[in-house]
This record gives C-alpha cells, structure tokens and sequence, in this order.
C-alpha cells in the first residue's frame, strides 16, 4: 500500500509546476494522512447513536461540534473565526409543526391525514398560521422563466389564494425526436432550479400566494414520499431573522400524488391532462371549484447553532489573505421519537462521510512542509437539511471576504463501496474547477464524469449551491461512481443508496463498506484544492453559467503577480 502511494504521491507532485525541488517528499506525508482507517474512526463517532442523528440545537449538535473542533485543534488548525474561536454562531429557530388541512369541493370537505397525506409548515416565525376557505389555483409547474420564453401565472392574480403545481421542470419534447426532451427548454433532462421545491415556494411568495402546494411524485422529485415525510414531519429549522420571515409564502406544503388525483377528479379535472397541458407555453392557471383550510400551530424555539471552521494559514505574506474553503455538512435529521424501533437517523454517509473527508484533508494540509501560499478554511457548515441554512448565513456573512475567496470545494456524500472507474463531478461544465478535477483523476487513471443523475437537480441541494449563488466558483462531487468490482453497465450502488437508506435510519456503517474509493476521491479534493491555494489565477465561471452573472464575479480570476 504504502509503495502505491509513494507512487501516487510523486505523480502528483511531477504534475504541479508549483512545487520546488524533490516534490515527491513534500506531497507524500500529505497524502499518507488520508487513509481508509482514518475515514472509518471519524464516521464511527459522528454516526455513532450517542450523536442522535446531529439535529441542531440538541445534544447531537453539542457533540458534533465539539468533536469537529477538537479534531482541527488536535491538528493543528488555527481557530477559523477571527473572534478566536473555531465556531461561527448561526442564528436559527426550531419550529415544531401541528397541521391542519382540509379541501373543499362543493358542499363536500375531506380533511387530509398528517403526514401520510401531506406535510404543511411555515417559515414565518409565527406562532400560527390560518388560512380559511382559500381559492385554489393550478399554476402547472408554478414557473416564470424569462430567458425560457416562460411564465405559468400569466399575470393571473393569485394572492391570497392556494396554488397547486407540480414538482420539476416541464418535460418538454425535443420537436425533431419527441423520444428525448428539447436540451434548449429547462436543460433537457437536467434539473434546473426552477424545478426545485425552494423555488416554487419562492415564486409563490412573490405572487403574493397565501399557500403553495407541490404535489409530490417519486420520478421528477428524485426522491419517494418516504423522504418527504421523513424531512418534513419533524422539527424544522429556519434562519432566525429580524423580520421573522415575514415575506415567506405562509405555508408551503406537499400532498401525495393519489390526494391530487382526487382533489382534480372532485373538481372534474383529470390530472394527467392536466399535466400534459402544462407542458405547453399557452398554459394559463386554472381555477379549481375546490378551497383550501390550512390550520399550522407551530412550536417556536430560538437559538444559537454553529458552523465549525479551523484555518490552515498560508505560506505567502501576499497571497495568505487569500483563501479556499473545503465544506461539508455536519448536521442530519436527528431523532425522531414518534417511531417504532430505530428512531435516530445516524447519516453514515449523509453526511459524516463528507465531515470525515474534510477532517482527513486538515491533516493531510496539515503535513505540508511548507504550506501552500493561500490560506484554507475547512469548515462543517449547521442545517442544511434544513434548506442549506449554515452555508446561506456564511455567504451572507462571511468572515473571511468573498472577494478574496477563490472557491468552494464541497463534500456531502462520499463514495463508501470501493475503488472506482471515475469520479463524479455534480458541478460539471460550471467552472475551472472541473478541469483541474478531471486532470487530476487522469493521472490516478481515472475519469471525471457529469452528474450521473442530472434529473434530481443535486447541484442545488448541497451547500455549494449557496456559495455559487454569491458568485464564488464551486466544485461539488457525488458518490454515484461506477465501481470495479461492479460490470460497467451495472446499476450504480448510489442509487441502491438513494432509494433505500437515504435521509431514512438505515443511513448506517454497513458491512460491505470499502472506504479505498474514499480516498481515491479525497487525495483527488486534495489535488485540486492544493493547486488552487497555489495557483496564479482564479478559477473561472464557465460562458453561460447563470452564477458568472452574479455582482462581484466579474472582478474575480484576477492574475496573481
């Protein structure tokens, strides 16, 4: 083993021009910090059941970051917030959900179950929200799209009023092969963020809409019902703001597909003509003969939660004002005490995996001798199953100024069964990143691959998505490899993943775990982010990309003298 990665050290090392003489005995230690053993420790303790599933604000976030903490200091790291220490409070309050919701068609009302049904909340920190007697409206995909020649609403006046859409992008026919979707409409069958559920309650607010229902299907969500009971059906988290939240949608909600069926046939509509009719430009919101009473009693907590961040300080008294972030979520869905048997939700893979690799990579920075010329931060961000609350809070208050900031090198997943062909790269096409990624996975004899499942729209589920929104080019890499020990053509163990253990309490240390291929992608992180931290330029938004639009990252990729 230890012959492999002197070899793999020394091809690194030949590949970067940056490094002075005899590289390989610089890069070697460095590498030697990352191994399999080391992964396994990090995520025995942080999905161990004593962590409870790392909700915030409970006894798992007190020992998650202290653990993380204590793990940078042993290290050697220096405290990430300038304050001293290695946590940046974030804000947030737990809101606890008691739903109420009903239709009505006719003289006829059918009181929906909780949650097998539906989930409804609120992120308006209010101690309840009523709705009485709403009108509902169907808005189809529930989109305005500009540059897509777009808009469901079509000026239709909806404040007030329930509206009811569907969860993704329009599934638009390519005109010349009706087989394949159009790529110049929504990217084809990439998700954009029009299709995600943030969006849509997003878009809701702005039309002034009183509630916005997205009905759920397991296909175009990328994910079952199960997930959505699972993340929703529990204490919630939201920034805690000034306002409260005051211009968020008052309450967003979700309804299984057979209560939308339903609800349509009631009404004399038919679902799947209806669908096929928002697949069109000439859709226009169609007002159902139905109401909707929504009742959310909601238990509100504030308090402080944390992101953890240590700091490798950088070599060049020029350049170490400068930095790169490695991030990983450390948060996970908690307990959940309203369950038979196993209640906690340990997220093995999702995410102590990814909390591990950034651990790894502090210590493997940590070795070199000397460090690179930029400064790294290594931080494991709070609530972002929440709806990437850690990482929002950091971009909007970020302790270290974007501007000098060069990228977002994030981890949420690792792949954790084996040794693989390739490595995916979610954030493919998006910046320079992807090319310093796909050169380094050359040299291991490896190929970088796009987002093996572009439909599910990770690029905006993870918190690189946040750090892409303020501009910062963002690298993002998934578990969806194609392993060695598996034919070529073979279902992909992620998706094996994905529909049985995600975001559930199977999310555990399972036997046919093989953390070599864990590695193999984290000395590849390494890689990229060593060559960042040293290189004479930023990196770059690629031409198209929405995120190159963005105030501020025109005056970013400024040369290094």
């Amino acid at each position: 083993m230890k012959t492999v990665r002197c070899f793999v050290a020394i091809a690194l090392a030949t590949t970067m021009s940056i490094l002075a003489a005899d590289p390989a005995l610089k890069v070697k230690p460095a590498l030697d910090a990352i191994t399999p053993d080391g992964l396994l420790a990090h995520i025995k303790v942080l999905a161990s059941d004593e962590f409870e599933g790392r909700a915030p604000g409970t006894k798992g976030e007190e020992l998650s970051i202290k653990y993380i903490s204590d793990q940078f200091r042993s290290i050697g790291l220096k405290p990430g917030n300038p304050d001293g220490s290695y946590t940046q409070e974030v804000p947030l309050a737990g809101i606890k959900s008691d739903p109420k919701m009903s239709f009505t068609v006719g003289g006829s009302t059918t009181e929906l179950k909780y949650p097998d049904d539906y989930v409804a909340s609120s992120a308006r920190l209010v101690p309840e929200i009523k709705i009485d007697n709403s009108d509902i409206v169907f808005v189809g995909y529930g989109i305005v799209a500009p540059e897509y020649g777009w808009d469901d609403y079509k000026n239709v006046d909806v404040r007030g009023k329930t509206i009811l859409m569907l969860i993704n992008d329009p599934p638009i026919p390519d005109p010349k092969d009706p087989s394949k979707l159009d790529e110049k409409m929504f990217k084809g069958k990439a998700m954009t963020y029009y299709g995600r559920w943030t969006y849509k309650y997003e878009i809701a607010a702005q039309k002034g809409a009183a509630a916005a229902v997205i009905i759920h299907e397991t296909e175009p969500a990328a994910y079952p019902y199960s997930v959505v009971k699972s993340s929703w059906a529990k204490e919630n988290f939201e920034l805690d703001t000034p306002d409260k939240n005051k211009d968020a949608v008052q309450a967003r909600s979700w309804i299984t597909l057979d209560v939308a069926k339903k609800l349509l046939a009631d009404c004399g509509q038919d679902f799947d003509a209806l669908k096929k009719a928002a697949i069109t430009k000439e859709f226009r919101p169609m007002a159902l003969n139905a109401k909707a009473t929504i009742d959310i009693k909601q238990q509100l907590r504030s308090f402080k939660s944390h992101n953890v961040i240590g700091k490798l300080e950088g070599s060049d008294q020029k350049l170490k004002d400068e930095y790169v972030i490695y991030t990983a979520h450390w948060d996970h869905l908690g307990r959940h005490p309203e369950l038979q048997g196993d209640q906690i939700f340990n997220g093995a893979v999702d995410n102590a995996s990814g909390d591990a690799a950034v651990i790894q990579l502090a210590a493997a920075f940590a070795k070199l001798n000397p460090p690179p010329k930029r400064s790294v931060l290594f931080m494991c961000t709070t609530a972002e199953e929440a709806g990437l609350l850690g990482a929002k809070f950091y971009a909007e208050h970020p302790l270290y100024p974007l501007e000098k900031t060069l990228a977002d090198i994030n981890i949420d997943s690792m792949n954790v069964w084996g040794k693989a062909r390739d490595i995916e790269d979610v954030s493919f096409g998006f910046s320079t990143l992807d090319d310093i990624l796909a050169a380094a996975a050359k040299r291991q004899g490896r190929t970088a691959i796009p987002n093996s499942r572009p439909e599910k729209g990770a690029i905006y589920r993870a918190d690189n998505f946040e750090f892409s929104k303020v501009g910062l080019p963002s690298l993002y890499i998934g578990k969806g490899e194609h392993l060695l020990a598996r034919p070529e053509n073979a279902p992909l163990r992620s998706d094996e993943f994905d529909l049985h253990d995600y975001h559930q309490v199977t999310d555990e240390i399972k036997p046919d775990w093989d953390l070599s291929g864990a590695v193999q992608d984290v000395d590849l992180l390494f890689e990229v982010g060593y060559q960042v931290a040293n290189a004479d330029k930023f990196p770059e938004w690629k031409p198209g990309i929405e995120f190159n639009r963005v105030k501020g990252s025109a005056s970013r990729g400024q040369e290094t003298k």
